[in-house]
């Protein structure tokens, strides 16, 4: 058994981890760092009265799903089937944003939700007669507060031409009729500075609308539990805001709940020569870590480091077709063999979500570990019928 202490890095933990205990390739979430995520998030709600939800499209890993109803709210969904996934395994409140709805999927996300957000007043006005049964649910509309606090420009929802959230100047007199509250989101795993100032031009913008509102969702993208993160001042806000404008506040943190507390371990298969040494894996860049293509990310590796910093250096790459399938080039104190177990770090959140069965590369397993008394589970495994489930 193992005893941690606050000052215990959350992803060092997973350097006794012994991988060749797991089917590779394998997500490998640790549950007690979850939960100290959760207790965070909890304090925040408890101090300033904000309820805190889950963002399923981040981290919907539901086999936690109980752990996660323990602490937080509630959860947030992006359509219809993560809406479902959060009252089936989750409880609490369910709150649903598309960026356009479909008649047949908003019929469904109606039935299992508690909140409903529409992308534009057009879309409020097209289906209003379809929800005006639904007394019970609360609906809403994103809004754009066009204020872009420098994330990466493909994660940015105040861009230039964004066809997220509405801005102040397409919002006419009555289109807001019918709604009890507003919601906003900008940030991408950002501090609490982005907030304070995003929330200030939201007020400048939009704050002659909340008057006979109910709530504002201040949408994700807090980096909350990430340690520095001002958390005292996040309640501080909150607190004032919800006294001034007498609103129910919402957060949605994804990347929060399981920051730091996952890994993806995969095998090396293969070690060849061209040009410079490449290893390959049984995992894949394209298929279980897109970030690593899609924007400038690398992701981090227990025991290696940049390229020359270590005697042996390796491009990673993965199983597919795809030419460009490459991790990145990585450097190791010893040269890399056949059957080692590599342990990608922090790969819980924005990654499980993503992965695809391109080539029919077979799926990361899913695992719960418990690093205080070291017991691992294995809650899913993959194959072919899951390849073949996704075709006809």
């Amino acid at each position: 058994m193992h005893q941690w202490t606050e000052a215990s890095g959350r992803l060092e933990r997973f350097r006794l981890l012994d991988a060749h205990r797991l089917p590779s390739p394998c997500f490998v979430v640790d549950e007690v760092a979850v939960e100290e995520n959760l207790k965070i998030l909890n304090k925040v709600q408890e101090a300033s009265g904000a309820k805190v939800l889950a963002a399923l499209k981040a981290f919907s890993m539901w086999s936690l799903g109980p752990l996660v109803g323990k602490y937080l709210s509630g959860t947030c969904a992006s359509g219809v089937h993560e809406a479902r996934l959060g009252r089936e395994y989750y409880g609490g409140e369910v709150h649903t944003y598309s960026a356009a709805f479909s008649e047949a999927d908003l019929k469904a996300v109606l039935k299992v939700s508690d909140h409903v957000v529409f992308n534009s007043p057009a879309q409020w006005k097209r289906f209003r007669p379809l929800c005006a049964p639904y007394r019970d649910v609360k609906f809403g509309l994103r809004v754009n507060p066009q204020h872009s606090e420098g994330t990466v420009a493909l994660y940015d929802p105040s861009a230039p031409f964004s066809r997220l959230g509405t801005p102040r100047a397409s919002i006419q007199p009555g289109d807001l009729e019918g709604l009890s509250g507003l919601h906003f989101h900008n940030l991408c795993e950002q501090d609490f500075p982005p907030l304070e100032r995003t929330l200030k031009a939201f007020e400048e913008k939009f704050g002659d609308l909340l008057k006979g509102m109910q709530w504002v969702n201040f949408g994700g993208g807090h980096h909350i539990t990430r340690p520095g993160y001002q958390v005292e001042a996040l309640i501080s806000l909150v607190k004032e805001f919800s006294s001034k404008r007498k609103l129910q506040v919402y957060l949605e943190p994804g990347e929060a709940i399981a920051y730091h507390s996952g890994v993806l371990v995969a095998e090396v298969l293969d070690v060849m020569h061209n040009g410079m040494p490449i290893a390959i894996l049984d995992t894949s860049a394209t298929c279980h870590m897109p970030d690593t293509l899609e924007m400038p990310y690398r992701a981090q590796i227990i025991g290696a480091g940049e390229p020359g910093a270590q005697p042996h250096t390796y491009r990673l790459g993965g199983q597919s077709c795809l030419a460009g399938d490459v991790i990145g080039d990585y450097s190791f104190a010893r040269p890399l063999e056949i059957g080692q177990r590599l342990v990608f770090e922090d790969m819980a959140y924005y990654t499980m979500v993503k992965t695809t069965t391109f080539n029919g590369v077979r799926l990361p397993s899913i695992a719960i570990w418990n690093s205080v008394n070291d017991t691992i589970r294995v809650v899913r495994e993959f194959g072919y019928e899951d390849f073949k489930g996704r075709l006809s």
